[in-house]
């Protein structure tokens, strides 16, 4: 009988498949996208699935409005550079986007290991549907 994969083993999967999907959805033919604070240009390969809320917060960690391509200047070396990531979530979703999200990253969220590999095939789906 095989072995159930552990609950790590599938966070660290549906991470994985998470960001490849936010860093292709928006990325052109030639697998160019463009980095969400700075707009730095570059194949989704060498992007990042930068979070507004931090992926401490499971409510948001999965979040695909709280989630979008950043540049690791952006992501790392310049901390999320929260300020211009809320300030275009609130352009490009509405204002009070921001707010919400972090509102919501407060609220208490498990994910069992059925909702995991739910999520998994999910994000898998929708990657080939890109």
């Amino acid at each position: 009988m095989p072995r159930k994969p552990s609950r790590k083993t599938l966070v660290t999967k549906a991470d994985k498949v998470f960001s490849e999907y936010i860093r292709r959805r928006y990325s052109n033919n030639n697998g160019i996208a463009e980095c969400y604070t700075c707009g730095k240009r570059d194949h989704w390969k060498e992007l990042q699935c930068g979070h507004f809320m931090s992926r401490k917060h499971y409510s948001t960690r999965w979040n695909e409005t709280n989630c979008q391509v950043q540049c690791a200047g952006c992501n790392v070396f310049r901390y999320g550079e929260q300020y211009k990531f809320g300030r275009n979530l609130d352009i490009e979703f509405g204002n009070g986007t921001a707010d919400g999200l972090h509102e919501l990253s407060r609220q208490i969220i498990k994910y069992d290991n059925h909702d995991l590999m739910e999520m998994i095939k999910h994000y898998e789906k929708k990657i080939a549907q890109l």
